[in-house]
């Protein structure tokens, strides 16, 4: 079966209904797109194991390196002398 869009100036498309059931994709799903081969695939996006993934490594660069030295710049923060 073939179906087809439009892709507006936005480079958005409205993908058909019969297209978006038989994954399952609904109103807010991401999608990913794949060329493998010269077939271009579209299929729901793959989620990450853990909801904070993609945030993981955000502060390596605003935190000392180890856990002392963690520990040690937090009691400082909070106003403790060692």
């Amino acid at each position: 079966m073939q179906y087809s869009g439009t892709i507006t100036s936005k480079g958005q498309i409205t993908i058909p209904v019969e297209v978006r059931k038989r994954p399952g994709l609904r109103d807010g799903d991401r999608v990913d797109f794949l060329i493998e081969n010269g077939t271009t695939i579209i299929r729901p996006a793959r989620r990450s194991d853990h909801p904070f993934a993609p945030y993981r490594g955000a502060l390596a660069d605003k935190l000392p390196g180890t856990i002392d030295e963690i520990v040690r710049e937090e009691r400082r923060m909070r106003g403790h002398n060692d």
